[in-house]
């Protein structure tokens, strides 16, 4: 839905209608995860992706459908056995469509939510899936205020106080609650997508690797710094015009930015003047991942002088390594593809193998951090 956000915003904003097909649920080894959207708008353009392809024809034509009709469907597509050129998806997993028009009448916070979206401020959409309740009814939430309505006042009441909860985590779920917000009954379903603000990447070291993990970094979805003591090398020539260039001594500049749970810190300085101070202060903090580069006796230096820092075993062990998984990287493209996959694989919990020397379900559910 990120993706795409922007060229919906231009529809909505010219007062286009158009059909938005969003994943509400999945199950076993589906393709895309709850959250995944394309739009049907001017002309049969189509935008996003709910399946990789494979009920993409089906969702089209629904969604010119709602749009004609101005009513909202559900639909569940997954594998069929008996017929082979069924609508359905070859992986085996199964799908449920929320498929629903999009106007300013129908939608009146939609351009707001977007503008939230675009500006990195956090906000939850909360719409009804099935029940009582209209469905494609949305209440937009922010941490101070709301927009719309699911229909009665104790559902948007109930819906409000669950949403700004899921505000931090950027999480996409499907609850469950009564006509009026009774959330011990499961009468009416509702899909909250949170839109967190991008999680950050920070990347010390202005060298080659470090324009390519950069840009990498960009493509993953992080917000991405670039911060080195040398001004000559930091410049944003260097960097892609979508990273922030930083000139500071690295250890300075974490100590006063904020992480959380979900940042990514690649330490490329190669350099114990810079890495090691760095590296104390980052292993203190929380972080999904803190990444250094260098050689196998490099680190063990580098581990040498982190414990004369008084840095314990448990906060060593956070630290990845060499980083990166071993791909038999050699240019800094490549080793920037090794760093990436290592990031994901501890995001989710992948073990780096080959997917054909495992078994079992290729994307086993897991919640992101």
């Amino acid at each position: 839905m990120r993706e795409i956000l922007p060229a919906l915003e231009r529809w909505y904003a010219a007062r286009i209608p158009f059909g938005l097909a969003t994943v509400v649920a999945v199950s076993r080894s589906a393709p895309r995860g709850p959250g995944a959207a394309m739009a049907v708008g001017p002309d049969d353009e189509v935008l996003g992706s709910v399946s990789g392809g494979c009920v993409e024809g089906a969702v089209f034509e629904l969604a010119q459908e709602v749009v004609a009709s101005g009513a909202a469907r559900l639909a569940t597509f997954g594998y069929s056995d008996e017929d082979a050129f069924a609508v359905g998806l070859t992986c085996g997993g199964e799908i449920t469509v929320l498929v629903r028009p999009v106007t300013s009448g129908s939608d009146p916070a939609f351009g707001a939510v977007a503008a939230s979206v675009a500006a990195g401020e956090p906000v939850t959409v909360a719409t009804v899936v099935d029940g009582p309740a209209p469905r494609g009814a949305c209440l937009a939430v922010w941490p101070d205020t709301v927009a719309g309505t699911l229909g009665t006042v104790g559902l948007d009441a109930a819906v409000t106080a669950d949403a700004r909860g899921e505000l931090a985590l950027g999480a996409s779920l499907l609850r469950h609650y009564g006509p009026h917000g009774e959330r011990r009954e499961d009468t009416v379903t509702l899909f909250l997508q949170s839109f967190a603000p991008p999680p950050r990447m920070l990347v010390f070291g202005a060298i080659d690797y470090a324009a390519a993990v950069a840009r990498i970094g960009g493509f993953l979805g992080y917000r991405v710094t670039v911060c080195d003591a040398r001004p000559v090398f930091a410049t944003p020539k260097r960097f892609p015009g979508a990273v922030e260039v930083v000139v500071d001594w690295p250890h300075r500049y974490l100590r006063h930015t904020g992480t959380d749970e979900r940042t990514v810190i690649c330490v490329l300085t190669h350099d114990p003047k810079f890495d090691v101070p760095l590296l104390e202060e980052a292993l203190r903090r929380p972080a999904a991942y803190i990444g250094a580069m260098g050689s196998r006796r490099t680190h063990d230096e580098r581990l040498e002088r982190l414990t004369e820092a008084g840095l314990t075993e448990a906060e060593l062990a956070r630290l990845r390594s060499p980083l990166g998984l071993d791909l038999g990287a050699r240019t800094p493209e490549e080793v920037a593809v090794s760093v990436a996959a290592e990031i994901v694989a501890l995001r989710w919990g992948g073990s780096g193998a080959p997917l054909t020397a495992t078994a079992g379900a290729i994307h086993p559910r897991a919640a992101a951090p």
